[in-house]
């Protein structure tokens, strides 16, 4: 059966969809003896695919973590300016797993980390609707006003938006910590959600995302899902 071979790529945990197509894009990427191109589909069991000139192998077994991350260390596999990355927090992690969505440099907290591809597009993608819950701490003058403005929509630059739940935690008059449930993965949304409002954010940690949360991870660390947690995951992203 044919399917997008960037799918295809991330189904046998090559890369996630998105580094699959910059491997196809940099011609890394042949089938059946000829360079890829982006859209292309291709089928298992009759195509000849091969990446850096190596043919797929399945791997049976996938790896599922979690990491709580802290500030000052980018998502992502590789920084060309040579900054830290999440990936220097697995230590004694063999495999080559891919972080699941974004936390920007200054935000913290619940990131889940894996090579399966098929489980990364199902968890970012906003058609699932996948609750991910951030603990926010805001100064601004008017608090109050500012959480009516959270319960509503909001217009951002990259359109219209609205956190699904906003609870307020604390409150010290010109600053207070709030409890964020969004179930999009726009860049920077709770940040912007809060900058709509007139609040300014001094901390971000994601406390949460598809019904797992944090515990008693330490910031910095790692631990690998239970067999348990993986099937969470898959059932609140609409997976079998």
């Amino acid at each position: 059966m044919e399917e997008r071979l960037q799918k295809l790529l991330s189904r046998y945990g090559v890369a996630s969809r998105r580094e699959a197509e910059e491997l196809i894009l940099s011609g890394r990427v042949t089938v059946n003896g000829r360079p890829a191109a982006l859209g292309m589909k291709a089928d298992e069991d009759r195509d000849a695919i091969l990446v850096d000139g190596n043919p797929l192998a399945r791997r049976e077994q996938r790896v599922y973590i979690m990491l709580n991350k802290p500030r000052g260390c980018l998502c992502t596999r590789k920084d060309e300016k040579g900054r830290k990355t999440v990936l220097d927090y697995l230590g004694g992690c063999r495999a080559r797993v891919w972080p699941v969505g974004r936390l920007d440099l200054n935000s913290e907290g619940l990131l889940i980390l894996t090579d399966d591809g098929e489980l990364t597009n199902a968890l970012t993608h906003p058609s699932h609707g996948v609750e991910k819950v951030y603990s926010v701490r805001v100064a601004g003058a008017d608090i109050p006003g500012a959480l009516k403005l959270l319960k509503g929509e909001l217009m951002l630059e990259d359109g219209p938006a609205k956190a699904r739940r906003v609870r307020l935690l604390r409150d010290d008059g010109e600053r207070a910590i709030l409890e964020i449930t969004v179930t999009e993965g726009r860049k920077h949304l709770v940040r912007n959600l809060c900058a709509a409002a007139g609040l300014e954010v001094k901390r971000l940690i994601r406390l949460s995302e598809g019904g797992l949360s944090l515990g008693e991870l330490r910031t910095g660390c790692w631990r690998y899902l239970e067999e348990g947690e993986v099937a969470e995951l898959k059932r609140a992203s609409g997976l079998r």
